[in-house]
């Protein structure tokens, strides 16, 4: 029903309906071996044309803050809950959530990240199994197992919150200095500021 091979799924079905609206799935990018990861719901309309996460209005939200925090997208992974897109842009079900969080574990397991950045309410409430009420927990940082292992999860407004409501901006960005705490440079990533 869906290969993994490393952190790339090369096949899926487990999702009739997303796999009839997907063009293609759209895996994580970014470093194996990243120290932050960034976990948002599923890919849009343009990540599922370009076969890669948050490249759209939110992914340059995104982009622009990880540059004023010091951090580079280059050097940060991105991932998602579902790796195909919902039709019209829906959030996934939970049995579509269900049925791609292997993928998501082994994927956070492998890159072993000092930190898992969730982007929204969805992913937070999906790898903590518990109502997130994400505006007012941005910034908290909570235990999630992943495979038998206890991995430091921070809550974060989606980036698209701050095109939609401007009093956003900073909390998402001052979570993004949080995060960005949180590397050490040792495995490729670097603080801007500090060259």
């Amino acid at each position: 029903m869906g290969t993994m091979d490393g952190l790339t799924v090369t096949d899926c079905q487990r999702c009739e309906g997303l796999c009839e609206s997907r063009s293609r799935i759209v895996n994580g990018v970014g470093p194996a071996d990243a120290d932050l990861l960034f976990v948002g719901e599923g890919p849009g309309a343009n990540e599922d044309e370009q076969g890669e996460p948050f490249v759209g209005r939110s992914g340059d939200v995104l982009d622009e803050t990880l540059r004023e925090v010091g951090l580079d997208r280059g050097d940060v992974r991105i991932t998602n809950c579902v790796r195909c897109r919902p039709p019209d842009n829906r959030d996934p079900h939970t049995e579509e959530l269900a049925n791609c969080r292997s993928y998501l574990e082994r994927e956070i397991s492998r890159v072993d990240p000092e930190l898992v950045v969730t982007l929204g309410k969805v992913p937070g409430e999906h790898l903590l199994e518990r109502d997130v009420a994400v505006t007012g927990e941005a910034g908290s940082v909570a235990d999630v197992i992943i495979d038998g292992t206890p991995q430091p999860l921070l809550l974060c407004v989606h980036p698209a919150a701050t095109l939609y409501d401007p009093t956003q901006k900073e909390t998402f960005r001052s979570t993004l200095e949080k995060a960005a705490e949180f590397t050490d440079g040792e495995s490729g990533q670097k603080r801007l500021g500090e060259f």
